[in-house]
């Protein structure tokens, strides 16, 4: 059916495409002061808009919205339709707090409590 249309008018349906997967995700990718919008995202990758989407490699941040979610390394893996995909080789999820380098038991006591003569 895209075939009978206009260029002007696929082209405009493919702008307005974009623009709604653009306001529908809060995703958006942090390499170093540069941000990108997700389009989507999988288990092991993610897709940003061709326009916007430098080939981006390293280590880069994944937000949805202000809350940090993952730190990942990337790769350019191919274009399709439109869209830059890139695939991660390392995805680390964000914690607030530090990693323990040993077992907490349920039931351990979380603070000392001192007697006072």
């Amino acid at each position: 059916m895209s075939e009978y249309l206009p260029k002007e008018v696929r082209e405009g349906l493919e702008l307005a495409r974009k623009r709604a997967l653009r306001k529908k995700s809060r995703l958006r990718i942090h390499v170093g002061q540069d941000i990108f919008a997700v389009l989507k995202l999988w288990d092991d990758g993610f897709s940003l808009d061709i326009e916007d989407a430098p080939h981006l490699r390293g280590l880069v941040d994944l937000y949805d919205g202000s809350r940090h979610l993952y730190q990942c390394l990337i790769v350019a893996c191919e274009e399709e339709n439109g869209q830059m995909r890139y695939e991660f080789k390392r995805s680390t999820e964000v914690k607030n707090t530090a990693p323990l380098d040993f077992v907490r038991e349920e039931n351990a006591p979380i603070a000392l409590l001192e007697q006072s003569a």
